[in-house]
């Protein structure tokens, strides 16, 4: 078998499929891409035992359908360095080996029965489908992925949870210490369902979802997902179990809000945090009248830090901490210019959130406070 492709149309798919690859694998074919041709089509796939994604590439010229698995490592490190160039893959079922030819050269590497590679799962059409735009799905993983654990003990807590209703979608991800929700109006099905998403496809359609308004589709059932954007497919086994009751941590009576330029305050975080205990974190937030005072001490190393800027605050005066670095990563997520800080009580969590919504949308930041040893 003999195809013809575009090197610089493979290279861009190749590297973007290697991400689903592990370092170490169950199956020796696992580090593989699998190449199958049906047409002047060519489908790519990659796996991971549990994540399986595959594309399709348009092919210049083709003799015929077959399919075959080569290893990723080698592949990937041939074709990187390649200007844009037709490149010709002459298939040796026989040998158990593919020729490259490009315009000053050529070389070869062996092959694998692409029969060896595990079948991706299957989720029925009957399932349930959430349909969104591609800049909205990839701006809600990267703003909640960094609020999800890393938690062998509660696994449900390691991913992002999907709820769909009559009332919108809910986008939620939390680590019992800071939790990021959001509410999407405007997607709705009148039968709620929902899914736990895994980090790791997570990361992997955050880095290749387009950020325009191309249509993703999200249909899942109790063990998998597939989302399908643009020409590729990723097949998902998700988080089994129920998600923890998100509602009840959330702070309903908030009658002290502070609201402040975000620049100011992550600006004035990165400079006070390097001097908080290694180990706490803690940044303490003085708020009174139109002023905004943040401490950071480290008694053992004999480091103090302070830093005063005003904001606006109709509350009363109060202290409270806070993790300085989960305080920046969550002004880090938002894109507005402004944020308030809604408070109750020292000892209940902060909410977070940007002084203007998006449209139909309703983001809310949480973060669970710190003892303060006044």
């Amino acid at each position: 078998m003999k195809f013809t492709l575009s090197s610089t149309a493979l290279s861009n798919k190749l590297f973007a499929l290697a991400k689903v690859i592990n370092s170490k694998n169950s199956l020796p074919v696992l580090a593989d891409f699998v190449f199958k041709t049906e047409g002047n089509v060519l489908f790519i796939t990659t796996s991971d035992g549990e994540n399986t994604m595959s594309t399709t590439l348009e092919l210049s010229e083709c003799d015929a359908n077959d399919s075959f698995a080569i290893e990723n490592h080698n592949l990937l490190e041939a074709v990187k360095g390649f200007s844009e160039q037709p490149l010709t893959f002459d298939v040796d079922n026989n040998s158990k080996n593919v020729k490259i030819i490009y315009q000053n050269g050529q070389f070869s590497l062996p092959i694998d029965e692409a029969d060896n590679f595990p079948k991706p799962q299957t989720v029925s059409d009957m399932a349930p489908n959430i349909s969104l735009s591609s800049a909205l799905l990839a701006e809600n993983i990267t703003r909640s992925v960094f609020a999800t654990a890393q938690d062998e003990l509660r696994p449900v807590m390691n991913g992002i949870y999907f709820c769909i209703s009559s009332e919108g979608l809910v986008v939620v991800a939390t680590d019992g210490h800071k939790l990021v929700r959001n509410r999407i109006f405007d997607i709705k099905s009148e039968q709620e369902s929902s899914f736990i998403l895994p980090k790791k496809p997570a990361l992997l359609l955050k880095n290749m979802l387009a950020k325009d308004d191309s249509i993703v589709s999200m249909k899942f059932d109790n063990a998998n997902a597939e989302v399908v954007f643009g020409d590729t497919r990723l097949v998902c086994r998700l988080i089994e179990g129920r998600y923890p009751n998100y509602k009840s941590v959330i702070p309903q009576n908030n009658p002290n809000t502070m609201t402040i330029d975000r620049d100011t305050l992550l600006g004035a975080l990165k400079r006070v945090q390097p001097f908080a205990n290694d180990t706490s974190k803690l940044v303490r937030f003085r708020i009174d009248s139109h002023v905004l005072q943040l401490d950071a001490e480290d008694f053992d190393f004999s480091k103090t830090a302070t830093e005063r800027m005003s904001c606006e605050y109709d509350g009363t005066p109060m202290s409270i901490g806070f993790k300085g670095n989960s305080f920046i990563e969550v002004l880090n997520n938002i894109e507005e210019s402004e944020v308030a800080l809604k408070l109750s009580d020292p000892s209940r969590a902060g909410i977070v959130v940007p002084s203007v919504q998006q449209e139909n949308q309703d983001l809310l930041m949480l973060l669970m406070p710190m003892l303060l040893n006044d």
